[in-house]
């Protein structure tokens, strides 16, 4: 099995790139999906979340509020990190449940927006950076997101820089590209790391 972590700041593309990839054969391990499946209606995750931030973080249907939970949590860090302890450890685990459950020759791949950020590059056997120009990052949230150019800017503020993620990254995939040209990168990378999973001795 190769473990593969695969990143990239907001609007360089990393979604696309990941879609491509699961058409290639990768398994897709999506670290935004399972933090919102662990704290599902009924889930231990979101009962640990309202106990420490009460009800008023649910809707009236009774999910979570993400919008109101994100009020609260962002402007402390403090409060922040208490749900980062709740809910990280449950992403881990359905993760590892995830990887496990494929394949040994499999090539597993890790969605991690904040991999750069938390330090995570040592939990895989590479990683991915998917980069591209600030310059295109603000035109793909404002064209295609429907941000303002001052709150695309203030997204990536607060993201690691360009030079902090490649500075991680054992492959690039630049994505100042056109999409047929971006589909034969990801094709071409593809082709290595299935070469590399078919080497790699499976786990003891």
């Amino acid at each position: 099995m190769l473990k593969v972590g695969l990143t990239g700041g907001i609007g360089a593309g990393k979604s696309e790139v990941s879609r491509l990839l699961v058409e290639c054969g990768a398994v897709l391990i999506d670290a935004d999906r399972i933090a919102r499946e662990v704290v599902e209606p009924g889930t231990p995750g979101l009962a640990a979340v309202v106990d420490v931030f009460g009800p008023e973080v649910l809707t009236a249907d009774g999910r979570l509020d993400r919008p109101k939970l994100g009020s609260v949590v962002f402007a402390d860090p403090e409060r922040l990190a208490v749900l980062n302890s709740i809910v990280h450890p449950l992403v881990g685990a359905r993760s590892r449940e995830l990887e496990g459950a494929a394949a040994e020759d499999a090539v597993v791949v890790h969605d991690v927006p904040l991999l750069t950020e938390n330090g995570l590059a040592p939990l895989y056997d590479l990683v991915i950076v998917v980069d591209a120009s600030p310059e295109t990052q603000l035109d793909r949230l404002v064209g295609r997101r429907g941000m303002t150019a001052e709150d695309a800017r203030a997204r990536m503020a607060v993201q690691a820089t360009r030079e902090q993620r490649r500075e991680i990254a054992d492959i690039v995939i630049d994505n100042d590209v056109p999409l047929d040209e971006l589909e034969q990168r990801v094709k071409d990378v593809w082709s290595g790391l299935v070469r590399r999973a078919r080497t790699s001795r499976p786990e003891q």
